[in-house]
């Protein structure tokens, strides 16, 4: 084994994107989130009728509104986890090349490779020859500045038919040299492609309909994927304005380093950047897994951890929103002390309400006494609804019930506050007025 104390974290990474028995069941241990599971291509092609269906309700029923789309539903969740795998260990030898610069343990975007060391590292691998690195780090911006970030180390891997001999990535353990992607069969192939396909007719018919499109997040060892797809959507779709949105998880120990590297290259490449943030709905499952298989845990250890990286994550993109005007944020959240965090952050940075670039969401019957007076108040602020067969749906509903006992503790409250707003509007005549 290598003397490097961070490589076999490292190398157990790859065990989180194997399909695992075990957890097949991916409702199992999920409390507060729909899961899908792949019956056929023709399943795929239903719900994204489903899925068309809900974009043309919501263009219809208001404006500004969105629809929300699982990834999981629209194709093979095993071409994701494939396709994760592949993404993270791409990245993973970035950081681990980084490592022998010296750069260890600096933000994401602040680890900046040298292309002379770089060259000599992966002809040192036997990866590639000088001149063969030197032919691919000459593309548009790629290795001028004679360094390379993630996000031009990121972008070789879209040109990957150039790089078929580099995509290979030793493994620290075995010292030998292994092939990035694993060769898709055809069928594999057609599999991701109809996904592509069905993410693009949906996406098109959201712009027709002036509809953003939230893609959900799911399970970490999918995510990965999910997130570089979306990006994909958003690099086309939100050209203008904001029509596709990536959800980040704040559970997630790597949630602030994602969100920096996507706006990052939003602001490169021009495009506008939207993004709900979550908390996470998966922790129990997450857990568990990572235990059983024998991976490190990817959920930040505490709860007080996760509402820092929340807020962090937040207090980011509010930023960008004041100093760019090409940002957008849905604050998903159940929690009072957020919502009014992010209310002082946008007066601080006078970022106005009518500007629509920050909006609020919460679960159709839940913490109402955080939706009212938010749309009183002028902010956008919208409820999530759930749909569906209700066998389907009644379980997903009782497990958020369950997840949520703690809120009937407060139950009483939200319906005194309900009533005061009532006879308040009965004194003042305005019941039925305009906007309510």
């Amino acid at each position: 084994p290598s003397s490097s104390s961070s490589t076999p974290g490292l190398e157990q990474r790859e065990k989180q994107y194997r399909a695992h028995p075990g957890f097949g069941d991916r409702c199992d241990g999920v409390t507060s989130a729909c899961t899908y599971f792949y019956a056929d291509e023709a399943k795929c092609d239903q719900h994204m009728e489903t899925f068309l269906r809900c974009i043309d309700a919501s263009g219809g029923s208001s404006e500004n509104g969105f629809s929300a789309i699982k990834l999981t539903a629209l194709g093979r969740p095993q071409f994701l986890l494939q396709f994760s795998e592949v993404l993270v260990k791409w990245r993973r030898f970035f950081h681990q090349i980084a490592a022998e610069q010296g750069q260890a343990g600096r933000a994401a975007l602040e680890m900046k490779l040298e292309v002379e060391k770089l060259q000599e590292a992966l002809a040192k691998l036997g990866i590639a020859t000088k001149v063969e690195t030197q032919h691919w780090l000459t593309g548009e911006n790629l290795g001028r500045s004679g360094t390379v970030d993630l996000l031009d180390w990121n972008s070789l891997i879209d040109s990957r038919t150039k790089l078929s001999k580099l995509l290979v990535v030793p493994n620290m353990q075995t010292g030998q040299l292994e092939p990035l992607l694993s060769r898709f069969t055809e069928e594999e192939d057609l599999q991701m492609k109809r996904m592509l396909q069905r993410m693009d007719v949906l996406a098109k018919r959201a712009t027709e309909k002036g509809v953003r499109l939230m893609v959900d997040a799911e399970q970490s060892y999918f995510q990965p994927a999910i997130s570089r797809l979306t990006l994909e959507m958003q690099r086309r779709f939100n050209r203008d304005r904001t029509i596709i949105f990536n959800t980040y998880q704040c559970y997630l120990k790597e949630a602030y380093d994602n969100v920096t590297v996507d706006v990052e290259l939003s602001r490169r490449e021009g495009w506008h950047f939207g993004t709900k943030l979550v908390r996470g709905a998966y922790m129990e499952q997450e857990r568990e897994r990572a235990a059983k298989i024998g991976y490190e845990d990817p959920i930040n250890p505490t709860y007080e951890k996760t509402n820092e990286m929340y807020h962090r994550c937040l207090d980011y993109i509010l930023e960008e929103i004041k100093h760019s005007q090409r940002a957008s944020v849905m604050v998903a959240s159940h929690n009072e002390d957020t919502v009014k965090f992010t209310l002082r952050r946008m007066m601080e940075l006078g970022i106005h309400p009518l500007e629509k670039k920050v909006c609020f969401g919460q679960l159709l019957g839940m913490c109402d006494q955080i939706t009212f007076p938010l749309g009183q108040a002028g902010f956008s602020v919208y409820k999530y609804v759930p749909y569906g067969p209700v066998n389907e749906v009644l379980p997903y509903l009782s497990r958020r019930a369950q997840e949520n006992r703690g809120f009937m503790q407060r139950a009483t409250r939200e319906r005194d506050l309900l009533w005061r707003e009532v006879k308040r509007r009965l004194l003042a005549g305005t019941l039925f007025g305009p906007g309510h």
